[in-house]
């Protein structure tokens, strides 16, 4: 990737240049499918192509913030993530004698902090999700949906992303009461306990019960993977903290020999139409000998920040 392929940003990885990566057509791709009320004719956490997604996508390709015409899906979100039956189960549950472990799919909720607040279309429902994150967490400092009773640690792809919208929102000046830092400080220490990507009693790396292996770079929807781990450790101000060496160290590895960084696991096909697990952008080339612009953006990015140059 050459020198000049990226321009730097304090808050986060490096927007990509045109010529590396034409965010802008991406973002018509994304938008395209709007009705004429700036809504999209479907459920909104649509895999991948619903408003939460969308919203999600927008966010991830570092659209504008403060865009008005985006809060019709916004308000999609909302109503989704606020109606009566999202708060009983299945979509939440309790189980007897677990009352401090609720079961919740809490990546909806930190997803949705996380794009609203880098779009600048935060408000005080964006508050409620932040306080309904810090009232769900478990023991162990992070998310669970797992309905079995046997489940008593959290899962790392509910934790991750939760992490990461608590870590916007506490940056942002939102998070006047410090509940938002306290929840953060909890999730990072969870994930950091485990070098990010391996068992405490053994030392082998974690294999999550479904989702992609996160020993390998995911793009462009991810739950828990190597990069995104670093990449929100980074947001934290974490990445620097010894127990990311080993995760970084396997990071560096991945380099290729034009300098960039491959996306090794594709998970969305970029299709014109509403389709399972589709994405209306192009999300640059994949495949384990090409780089990617964006996965290499924010590859550096963590790098930089880490010292490892």
């Amino acid at each position: 990737m050459d020198s000049d392929a990226v321009v730097a940003g304090a808050a986060g990885p490096p927007q990509v240049r045109a010529s590396a990566f034409d965010r802008q057509a991406a973002f018509a791709a994304l938008l395209e499918h709007r009705q004429a009320d700036g809504t999209i004719d479907t459920h909104a956490y649509k895999k991948w192509q619903g408003p939460h997604w969308t919203l999600h996508s927008l966010a991830q390709l570092g659209h504008p913030s403060g865009d008005e015409s985006l809060r019709p899906m916004l308000e999609q979100v909302y109503k989704w993530l606020f109606s009566p039956q999202h708060l009983r189960p299945p979509s939440t549950a309790t189980l007897p004698g677990q009352t401090d472990r609720i079961r919740r799919c809490a990546s909806q909720e930190g997803v949705a902090i996380w794009y609203a607040v880098s779009l600048g279309l935060a408000d005080d429902r964006t508050d409620e999700l932040v306080s309904r994150l810090a009232s769900w967490q478990w023991p162990d400092g992070g998310w669970n949906c797992d309905k079995r009773p046997q489940a008593r640690t959290s899962s790392f792809q509910e934790t991750l992303l939760p992490l990461r919208g608590l870590a916007r929102y506490a940056t942002a000046g939102r998070d006047l009461s410090g509940q938002a830092q306290i929840s953060r400080d909890r999730a990072a220490e969870l994930l950091l306990s485990r070098r990010l990507l391996w068992r405490r009693h053994d030392g082998a790396p974690i294999l999550p019960d479904w989702g992609g292996n996160p020993l390998l770079i995911q793009y462009p929807v991810r739950f828990y993977d190597l990069l995104l781990a670093l990449l929100v450790m980074t947001e934290v101000g974490k990445v620097r903290d010894p127990r990311c060496s080993d995760a970084l160290n396997l990071l560096e590895h991945k380099r290729l020999a034009d300098a960039g960084f491959p996306v090794e696991l594709r998970t969305a096909v970029t299709s014109s139409r509403m389709i399972s697990r589709g994405t209306f952008a192009n999300w640059g080339p994949a495949g384990r000998r090409h780089s990617n612009p964006l996965v290499t953006a924010e590859a550096e990015f963590v790098l930089q920040c880490a010292a490892r140059h």
